[in-house]
């Protein structure tokens, strides 16, 4: 895959922003602990991985849903790279109707921290996602008519691609040693899909039904967070 125009103006305003010209020419002993420092602030120092609580009680107590979800960030000062992945079936029954969907989500974004003097690195966040599903869905409908008597049809498409983007805040803290707890609620909108007009999306793993332009979400996730590096503590003034 060929890298995009916004793909490459991003890399150069990255490399802009690592090898800035006053930090590569910098001679001088305190410019060197300065510039180190700076760069060791916006070193990774630990990864969290989880699990959202919420629909593995979901999977065991409700008949017309099952799934699971995974999460993880990874700090960067006060900034965060949050990935989270999900698969996701769902069904739905009327006296005409029955649908059924099953497949798989992922989102990727970044949270920014509010909790910037917190030893413990505990967050309080806003922050943003862009999510994509692929699924399989399928229809099956029956009506009863006085003058032509039972009418049916299904329907039926496989890897339907679906877009959206997210805005989020939550709460994410330590409880003891490496066990976090957190939650994450999702404000969720700009839906688009490649579906076929014969039959539109219903509900979208990741997403959820699409009767309405903008929908909510919420996790609630069970972490573990695994050390990379000590914070390093600040460098001493002669």
């Amino acid at each position: 895959m060929m890298p995009s125009t916004l793909d490459v103006k991003i890399l150069v305003i990255l490399a802009m922003v690592a090898f800035r010209p006053g930090e590569v020419m910098a001679q001088s002993k305190g410019d060197t602990v300065k510039i180190d420092t700076i760069r060791n602030k916006y070193l990774p120092t630990g990864i969290r991985i989880g699990t959202d609580v919420i629909d593995l009680i979901k999977t065991r107590t409700q008949e017309n849903f099952s799934g699971w979800e995974i999460n993880g960030d990874i700090d960067f000062n006060r900034y965060y790279l949050a990935l989270e992945y999900g698969t996701w079936g769902r069904n739905f029954s009327s006296l005409t109707s029955v649908y059924a969907n099953t497949g798989n989500y992922w989102r990727a974004g970044i949270d920014v921290n509010f909790l910037t003097k917190d030893p413990d690195r505990n967050l309080f966040f806003i922050g943003a996602r862009y999510g994509r599903s692929v699924f399989t869905e399928s229809m099956s409908v029956t009506l009863e008519d006085p003058n032509w008597g039972s009418l049916s049809d299904s329907f039926y498409q496989s890897d339907v691609n679906a877009w959206w983007i997210e805005l989020t805040s939550g709460l994410k803290v330590k409880v003891w040693k490496i066990f976090w707890i957190g939650y994450t609620g999702r404000f969720k909108f700009a839906l688009t899909t490649d579906a076929t007009e014969e039959m539109l999306p219903f509900d979208v793993p990741g997403f959820g039904r699409t009767d309405k332009e903008t929908t909510w979400g919420f996790n609630y996730y069970l972490m573990i967070r695994i050390p990379i590096r000590k914070t390093p503590p600040p460098p001493v003034e002669k």
